[in-house]
């Protein structure tokens, strides 16, 4: 009889068929033997050089000092997106099969394209916790719908309906780091502190953890636990305190190119890559360095140090639970695995931003104001992310990024360590393995086999494939079977040491697709194209590929990518034009707010005003960088339409006079017109004018043209009423509560014009 089996045979079903695979029949109390505690740290668009231990000059000491006391892997591979490495990490199975095969903001309506993870398929927390370990979730979710993420739910698909026990982080791809959006278990809270009085999201999350942890071992310290800490660290925003950021500044004034060289030979120093192993050419669109004039030099150097700020200060907190977790004699018990989602991301476009919310709604942001800004960068008015150079050097030295199926999105790092489970000691495994082999690998480690059922749901098998072998064994094989990618059209599958890829231009015949082949045993960075010289391997690779993707849901597909965004965000409200907000209503995420974008919209507040008169924020949506707010200051109504920065503030002609009151603003768009050709971009279109006006009852108090609107996206932080709780939208010390009697507000939107999806896209993609 195994050990776990003994530990639960007076308190399991005899018969596993009958046992329940949540723990409503009493769960063991000791740890099973051998079995470790397991501490998931997951970083968020970190390429594969970003640590100090894959070659970066960006400072990881305490990373560092994990990779040093157990295993490096360089042949670790993701799903080059957010949304599906996660669906895969948490289930053991092709992202695709459980019906995460894009993104969490949509459902396509295709088995494989659901935008959450399907109940037959099951996560790492629910399998675990009937064998009594506890589940605690940290950080970033996005692994289900947005429109899902509201204070009504449905909660099914929030960690606490898939299988954790506490949960404490944030819904969305992103969100601001010094005005998060955050959820503790199923309800949607305040951040503990601001900007201002020191807090940053990444130390709050691991203040968090190590909470939770010694909770757990004051209440239940033989029980063996599972913490996932998911950081918003390294997606945009890159924000951090200003004395990292600016600490790097020398370092990257050398430029990409001479810091991509240094780390490759650092790698080549490291045994990571192979000695002989070469940089590919630039990325597409990527500048020689010294071609670059000064002040785009000055502004991509900041925004370099502003990612490798961010880094550094995660880093400096996952000391402190590592340090947490070697002072409580959790330490030598615990499995830490420190990973990354996908590549670092081609997001910030080829000039980077401070503020990428303006570009978003057709404000550009050119060089001369971002020159202006560049002390902004990192700081609570910034949504800033690196150029395409940084993220290219991040990648180093694998060709492309996030999205894209060729080894800049998805190789990436990973660090095991267990003091008494790997003796191991710094060394490297160099054998293939995928984001899906990490829970098989842990249901290994833990003596836990995969349930048949969970809820009374017959579960998919796990086709991941355990990689215990290798913590011991440096020529264990790892991943065998055949592993394909896909995303967005991009195409790719590994079998037998041999990669076949295919970069896909939207709008094209699948069938044009030019196919690559790589040995990657023999060529690390996918330089030495062998598709010419090996035809007939190439092309059984390619049938290899129709056969997987078939069984795995990846069909039909859908390289549709402004479509598909407009239509989710079209179908998301439906039909509804009218939201009322009573007062007492707490906060409202981004997706299930009203819809402003390219449509006309009257918003009105019922109040009472006292004899004293009152001041404060009756609705605000956004932050710093992006929103709107209707507000009453200094006696009069103010309505302040932010785009990136840009405050375009209607002021009433009066003051309010007290008593009952209605307060509204009205927005009144014009037709569409077509905007000129932008390179690259073609023409866009827009509303030829929007005329915001201001009302006090029935009159007229105000009234004023705005020359940009919501295009493409509001904000990615929320809606309150009665008050603007973290990252103010306009002039005004947050929360600016309202002081009078707030009774509720109404919105009511006029149909939507067609949304320029294109734009959308981009918008979103820059969010996960």
């Amino acid at each position: 009889m195994s050990a776990i089996a003994e530990n639960q045979e007076n308190v399991a079903p005899k018969d596993p068929a009958k046992a329940p695979s949540a723990p409503h029949w009493p769960v063991p109390l000791k740890r099973p033997a051998g079995a470790p505690n397991i501490l998931v740290v997951l970083f968020d668009d970190v390429g594969f050089s970003d640590f100090g231990c894959y070659g970066s000059s960006i400072r990881t000491p305490t990373i560092d000092a994990l990779a040093g006391n157990g295993l490096r892997y360089s042949g670790f591979h993701t799903t080059a997106m957010c949304s599906t490495t996660r669906a895969a990490l948490l289930t053991g199975r092709n992202h695709h099969a459980v019906g995460m095969g894009c993104l969490a903001n949509f459902d396509s309506g295709f088995p494989g394209y659901r935008g959450k993870i399907s109940p037959d398929a099951g996560t790492l927390a629910e399998m675990l916790r009937p064998h009594g370990w506890r589940n605690y979730m940290v950080g970033k979710w996005h692994v289900v719908p947005l429109t899902q993420s509201g204070p009504a739910g449905p909660f099914d698909g929030w960690p606490l309906g898939r299988g954790f026990d506490r949960y404490y982080g944030f819904m969305d791809a992103e969100t601001d780091q010094f005005a998060p959006e955050l959820v503790r278990d199923n309800t949607h809270i305040d951040p503990p502190g601001t900007f201002e009085t020191g807090y940053h999201l990444t130390s709050d999350l691991v203040d968090q953890s190590i909470r939770m942890l010694a909770e757990h071992q004051a209440d239940a310290p033989d029980a063996p636990w599972l913490m996932w800490l998911a950081l918003g660290a390294c997606h945009a925003p890159h924000q951090a305190p200003q004395e990292l950021i600016r600490a790097y500044d020398a370092q990257f004034a050398q430029g990409w190119d001479a810091e991509r060289a240094q780390r490759l030979e650092r790698q080549k120093a490291l045994g990571l890559v192979p000695p002989d192993t070469e940089l590919p050419p630039r990325n597409d669109g990527v500048p020689p360095w010294d071609t670059l004039a000064e002040p785009e030099r000055r502004v991509f150097t900041r925004l370099q140090s502003a990612y490798a700020g961010m880094l550094e200060h995660a880093d400096i907190q996952l000391g402190r639970l590592m340090q947490f977790l070697e002072a409580s004699g959790m330490q030598d018990d615990t499995l830490v695995l420190v990973l990354s989602d996908n590549g670092a991301s081609q997001e910030g476009g080829v000039a980077g931003f401070v503020n990428a919310m303006g570009p978003y709604n057709m404000r550009k942001e050119d060089m001369a104001e971002k020159l202006a800004r560049i002390d902004d960068i990192g700081g609570p008015a910034s949504h800033s992310n690196f150029p395409h150079g940084w993220a290219m050097t991040s990648n180093t030295p694998l060709k492309r990024y996030k999205q894209n199926t060729h080894g800049g999105g998805i190789r990436d790092p990973l660090v095991m360590a267990w003091p008494r489970g790997i003796s191991a000691r710094g060394e490297l495994r160099h054998g293939f393995c995928h984001a899906r082999d990490l829970l098989p690998t842990l249901l290994d480690l833990c003596g836990v086999a995969p349930p048949d059922t969970i809820a009374g749901v017959a579960q998919q098998p796990v086709t991941g494939q355990s990689l215990k072998a290798t913590l011991t064994d440096p020529q264990a094989p790892g991943h065998t079977n055949p592993q394909i990618f896909e995303m967005f059209g991009h195409r790719g599958i590994w079998h037998e040491g041999w990669k076949a890829v295919a970069w896909h231009a939207p709008g094209t015949p699948f069938a044009a697709d030019r196919w690559e082949l790589y040995h990657l045993e023999k060529d690390f960075a996918e330089n030495r194209d062998l598709a010419g010289q090996e035809p007939e391997r190439l092309a059984k690779l390619q049938a290899l590929w129709w056969r997987e993707a078939e069984s795995s849901q990846v069909l039909p597909l859908d390289d549709r990518f402004g479509a598909r965004f407009a239509e989710n965000a079209q179908r998301a409200q439906g039909s509804r034009t009218r939201f009322v907000f009573h007062q007492g209503m707490g906060h409202l995420p981004s997706d299930v707010a009203p819809d402003l974008r390219s449509r006309s919209y009257h918003m009105e507040a019922q109040v009472v005003i006292p004899a004293d008169g009152a001041e404060g924020v009756l609705i605000a949506h956004g932050d710093a960088t992006s929103g709107y707010s209707l507000y009453v200051q200094d006696g009069h109504l103010v309505h302040d339409l932010n785009i990136g920065g840009v405050h375009q503030i209607l002021r009433s002609d009066a003051p309010i006079a007290p008593g009952h009151r209605r307060l509204a603003v009205r927005m009144q768009l014009g037709p569409l017109v077509l905007t000129p050709p932008v390179p690259g971009h073609g023409r866009t279109v827009v509303p030829s004018s929007r005329l915001a006006s201001l009302w006090i009852d029935d009159v007229c108090m105000a009234e004023g043209a705005c020359q940009f609107g919501f295009a493409t996206l509001i904000s990615w932080s929320g809606l309150d009423i009665g008050r603007d709780r973290g990252s103010p939208v306009s002039h005004y010390a947050a929360p600016f509560a309202f002081t009078g009697q707030l009774r509720c507000v109404t919105v009511d939107l006029q149909l939507q014009q067609p949304l320029d999806g294109e734009a959308i896209g981009q918008a979103e993609m820059a969010r996960q």
